[in-house]
């Protein structure tokens, strides 16, 4: 006999099992060291620009549209499997305890976001509002509500197949949670705030009555449970080998003239190779893109003085150190072993690439210190990048790559 309370213990069990067993090596590794020390640092400044805080500080603005992103962020955790597909299908009808509790877990999941983004934030609230901090929980409780409707609402555009009809709905609960928690925050009588927690409600019953005779998209559902875990081993997968992560491979066309820069000859077969696995191949590029923005709005909007140069050093570590498992990226390619060139220059062409991708970081953070017109530091900014990203690739790291 079926027993689907089962199903869903085993199913979490199994998946809490496989990341704890790859959790160990990430929290032992030298990124959170560097993340201790940025979190650390972060908050210093943190607490020194909101000490800087007027009293006609747009905080609600502020806070309701950075909160709103995890509002409307509500993916909902059911732990499917790829042979879901065949085997569970013919039991959907007695599934929906299972998905009910999905939905129950996924809540407290998101909660600790929640918590998280809210605890970050208030300060800023508490400067402008003469140190109320007792708010905090009545805007908690609020929010649990809004983020119930978002997870509910999100259950039921699963159900529609056209990935348009997600966007558009994404984009309208966060407008939709915006304007709520802009309610919130600025201290908005209740009846302004209840008619746009009303609005969410008349949503999930406008999509649940078009979606009442539908069925489960398996697919939609087991794909984005893959994602979920492919993008855990890829964070794994910078610390030790993950058999189970799948390779990835992505034309960027509008990277293609990048190959205009590289030479056609011998000894730049390897150049080529991981120029292009860097472009196309896993989550290399996005990995530079996002810690380069980020990298950029911190020392833009939070840090100032001469720790900008310790936060450039940092990020050149953190995309540096993120950026080696590209170097045995092809590994487990035997074909790699028939070229008919010098091993060297496979290291040769590796080093070169990931020293040009630090300084060319280098520079992008510089910008936003020179946008502040602190010139000498930008610049001390900039050599200091250089020289640390050729001391990282040829001294810190010369050993690992064996070349």
């Amino acid at each position: 006999m079926f027993d689907e309370k089962r199903l869903w213990k085993e199913r979490v069990g199994r998946t809490l099992k496989e990341l704890s067993r790859y959790g160990r090596y990430i929290f032992n590794g030298h990124v959170v060291i560097g993340m201790v020390f940025l979190i650390g640092t972060a908050s210093y400044y943190y607490q020194g620009w909101v000490r800087g805080l007027e009293q006609d500080f747009p905080v609600a603005v502020v806070m309701a549209v950075l909160l709103a992103l995890l509002l409307t962020f509500s993916p909902i955790f059911t732990f499917l499997m790829e042979a879901d597909r065949i085997f569970l299908i013919p039991l959907e009808e007695k599934l929906k305890p299972y998905f009910q509790r999905s939905m129950v877990a996924s809540f407290f999941i998101q909660l600790y976001l929640l918590i998280g983004g809210l605890a970050i934030l208030m300060p800023m609230y508490a400067q402008v509002h003469n140190n109320d901090y007792g708010s905090f929980l009545p805007f908690l409780l609020m929010m649990c509500v809004a983020k119930v409707l978002n997870l509910l609402i999100r259950w039921r555009v699963q159900f529609y197949v056209s990935t348009n009809v997600h966007m558009i709905d994404s984009i309208i609960r966060y407008f939709i949670n915006a304007v709520f928690l802009f309610l919130l925050f600025s201290h908005a009588q209740l009846w302004f705030i209840l008619p746009v927690l009303f609005i969410c409600g008349m949503l999930y019953l406008l999509y649940f009555s078009q979606t009442k005779q539908k069925g489960l998209k398996w697919e939609f559902l087991i794909d984005q449970e893959a994602k979920r875990m492919m993008a855990f081993y890829r964070l794994a997968n910078l610390f030790t080998d993950v058999p189970k992560l799948k390779d990835r491979v992505k034309r960027r066309k509008w990277l293609d003239w990048v190959s205009g820069f590289l030479k056609f000859e011998h000894k730049g077969v390897y150049t080529h190779l991981y120029v292009h696995t860097f472009i196309r191949g896993g989550d290399y590029l996005g990995l530079f893109i996002r810690l380069t923005v980020i990298g950029m709005l911190v020392l833009f909007f939070v840090v100032y003085g001469k720790g900008q140069i310790l936060f450039v050093l940092l990020f050149l570590f953190l995309t540096g150190f993120q950026l080696m498992p590209l170097w045995n990226h092809h590994q487990n390619k035997i074909w790699l072993q028939l070229y008919p060139i010098e091993e060297s220059f496979r290291g040769n062409a590796f080093k070169k690439i990931l020293t040009i991708i630090l300084m060319l970081q280098s520079i992008l953070l510089a910008i936003p210190i020179f946008l502040k017109e602190e010139w000498a530091v930008g610049f001390i900014s900039m050599v200091a990048g250089f020289v640390f990203s050729y001391l990282f690739v040829y001294i810190y790291h010369k050993n690992r790559l064996k070349a």
